[in-house]
């Protein structure tokens, strides 16, 4: 079905994918959850109201959102709420960044205390209009909350920085324990989906960190039109570059202006990537519906820290 839509433009394929489900797929009942509610809930969207800070979980239309802050755990999201790409499946907004907020570190540093968190995950934007990308904020951040924090433990999960190795030197300059970066589709619907980037930069820039002594980990989405082969090539590819953890997850359309859902797969299908992948070498995959890459990220760093 999809296999047959390469040559196609964005748009195209949008419309040929729509035109495979003229009425809209229903959700299955493993992708149901609870709408976000509870004092733990509440406090959290008061805290960065208050600090001024950004989640991925409420830009990215998390699914797990309700879970994870009913146990007071979110992923900070700094450089701002704007980025400079424009990936098919991405709920975050699109446009020209506002200036770079320099007191950002600090504030994510502060929450991480007021918190207690044993594991922070921080991610970003792309913000391909700075020259370095955003890493020294990255690295300041991290430097921050190892200051305020010395236990905690620390996971980036970063843009490609366009393959520019200065900027990974900047983020080694204050190294995190946990280093991810997402391939988030197979490379056949990369123009489609991150029509910005590249798949082989994506497995060298992990490859670097590998090799720079940090455990390294990346995620991808299904459902938006791989192919399960297509799918265990790419987990290959992981493996031979070294990457240590691996999270899959559905793919859900943030709005009617983003790329279709092509399937809903199957819980024994996620069961499938994740038995495969474990036999492939990984050390620790989150495999599922509502999978998404700061899932489970504490209980990943424990187990593999």
């Amino acid at each position: 079905m999809i296999n047959n839509y390469l040559n196609k433009s964005q748009v195209e394929y949008k419309e040929m994918v729509e035109n495979t489900h003229k009425t809209p797929l229903k959700r299955p009942e493993w992708l149901r959850v609870k709408a976000p509610s509870g004092q733990n809930y509440e406090y959290l969207q008061k805290m960065m109201q208050r600090q001024k800070l950004n989640t991925v979980c409420e830009e990215a239309d998390c699914p797990n959102i309700a879970e994870c802050w009913g146990h007071r755990t979110a992923t900070f999201m700094i450089l701002g709420d704007t980025c400079t790409r424009s990936c098919g499946f991405c709920a975050v907004k699109v446009g020209r960044p506002n200036h770079l907020d320099l007191q950002e570190p600090q504030r994510v540093a502060e929450a991480v205390k007021e918190l207690n968190l044993r594991h922070v995950v921080v991610t970003s934007v792309d913000r391909d209009d700075l020259k370095d990308g955003g890493s020294l904020i990255f690295s300041e951040t991290v430097r921050l909350i190892r200051q305020e924090m010395p236990e905690t433990t620390i996971e980036i999960l970063i843009p490609d920085f366009k393959g520019d190795e200065e900027a990974f030197k900047i983020i080694m300059q204050n190294p995190p324990d946990i280093l991810n970066h997402n391939l988030e589709t197979v490379p056949r619907l990369y123009p489609y989906v991150r029509p910005q980037a590249k798949y082989k930069r994506s497995l060298e820039l992990l490859l670097w960190f590998k090799e720079h002594n940090l455990r390294t980990k990346s995620g991808i989405m299904v459902g938006i039109g791989e192919q399960p082969e297509e799918v265990l090539a790419l987990m290959q590819d992981l493996v031979d570059y070294k990457c240590d953890i691996l999270t899959i997850g559905q793919y859900l359309q943030p709005t009617k202006e983003h790329l279709p859902i092509d399937r809903y797969v199957t819980p024994e299908e996620f069961r499938m990537y994740k038995m495969e992948g474990l036999k492939m070498g990984f050390k620790i995959i989150e495999s599922g519906p509502l999978v998404r890459s700061s899932y489970h990220a504490d209980a990943q760093a424990r187990e593999i820290l």
